[in-house]
């Protein structure tokens, strides 16, 4: 979901995608920002690709 995100995607375009409904689209966007120790879905983009977690 965070590649989708690097994309520019927003929560509701990968429910779209991934035919899921927004709950567990957000669960994991929140759980994603947690591990990264994020506060938001950008901050969690941008350590993601420094880390190289993400191309």
């Amino acid at each position: 979901m965070l590649k989708w995100s690097v994309d520019g995607k927003t929560a509701e375009e990968i429910v779209i995608i991934l035919s899921l409904s927004v709950g567990p689209v957000n669960f994991h966007l929140r759980n994603t920002m947690l591990k990264l120790d994020a506060p938001n879905k950008i901050s969690a983009v941008v350590k993601a690709i420094y880390l190289r977690l993400l191309d």
